[in-house]
């Protein structure tokens, strides 16, 4: 079958699994979902792609990309972090910084991963998964086997989280509110984040998906600082200091921007939402069509020690930062 045609359908299936109530309650967005059904089927594709096939691959991973990023805008708005209180804006930058600081440290120096699979884990660990990875990778431009680690691991520890979380707040001492804070500035995916909190509040559920949006919001700043900093390593190499600047952000930024100061109607706002996780699942499920589970296994255990780290971390100096800093 013609890759315009299967990724398309694989990308379609994911998000109807992703909208089913079993998978939901799980925390299973439709980006995971895509690169596991697409290594499913590239695991039993020994046929060699052509030339249109790799051309439309490529266009999935990158324009689609870009695009379902840009669009991923709407979904946000300046009005969810004035809900909240500057403290959860703050509280975010925190964990952003310093889970990336640290998960980019340990990886390169001590676990002596590449960079790109220390800086890609890293990322998605500190903002969200695989969206994260996924704009993340438009900047650094990684192998293919590096991104397939990167998702693997914030898939298998933001799930781990999610459902330890519900068992954290017996004994946490915090009010549903600021339970829910907790969840949205540490769990590492949205759909996570809303499994978490629906098993205990509303209230909860609300305020942990609310922060949550603020830390993807983050991710504009993260990649332009990103992107600059790779532009300033770069300099007198082989590249000759070429400046790469992630013009999709400023997409981004923009859908953003028109969500909170335009009255856009539902029906075109669920259309505009609808066709980025459509864009995003066809990027997943293109990279994961090529990714092979012995790609995997090569890694060894030093990309799931390194996001086994940041998952801890999260969890626990996480938790007393929201102690710190919220008030319960």
């Amino acid at each position: 079958m013609p890759r315009f045609i299967l990724l398309p359908i694989i990308a379609a299936l994911a998000l109807g699994l992703a909208s089913l109530e079993p998978i939901a309650k799980m925390g299973l967005s439709a980006l995971p979902l895509a690169i596991i059904l697409g290594m499913i089927r590239g695991h039993f594709d020994h046929r060699k792609p052509g030339t249109k096939d790799l051309r439309f691959t490529l266009f999935c991973q990158q324009r689609l990309l870009r695009g379902g990023i840009v669009l991923f805008g709407f979904s946000l708005s300046l009005e969810q972090i004035f809900a909240v209180g500057w403290q959860a804006l703050l509280l975010d930058a925190v964990t952003i910084f310093t889970i990336f600081t640290v998960g980019t440290w340990i990886g390169i120096r001590f676990f002596r991963l590449h960079r790109d699979v220390a800086i890609l884990t890293s990322a998605g660990s500190a903002i969200c998964g695989a969206a994260a990875v996924l704009a993340t990778e438009a900047v650094l431009k990684p192998r293919q086997q590096h991104v397939s680690v990167a998702v693997a691991t914030v898939v298998l520890f933001g799930t781990l989280a999610m459902f330890s979380y519900p068992l954290i707040y017996q004994f946490a001492g915090m009010s549903e509110q600021a339970f829910g804070i907790y969840i949205g500035s540490t769990v590492h995916e949205v759909a996570q984040a809303v499994a978490a909190g629906e098993s205990i509040s509303g209230e909860t559920l609300q305020t942990a998906v609310v922060v949550k949006l603020i830390r993807v919001m983050l991710l504009a700043p993260f990649i332009l600082l990103l992107s600059s900093g790779l532009n300033r390593s770069a300099e007198g190499k082989t590249h000759g200091g070429k400046i790469m600047i992630p013009w999709f952000v400023f997409g981004f930024i923009a859908a953003t921007a028109l969500n909170s100061l335009l009255a856009i109607p539902e029906p075109l706002l669920y259309l505009l939402k609808l066709l980025s996780q459509f864009c995003l699942a066809l990027a997943m499920a293109a990279l994961g069509l090529q990714t092979r589970w012995v790609t995997i296994k090569q890694a060894g255990p030093k990309p799931l020690l390194l996001a086994l780290i940041l998952f801890l971390m999260l969890m626990f100096g996480g938790y007393f930062l929201n102690l710190l800093l919220i008030t319960a």
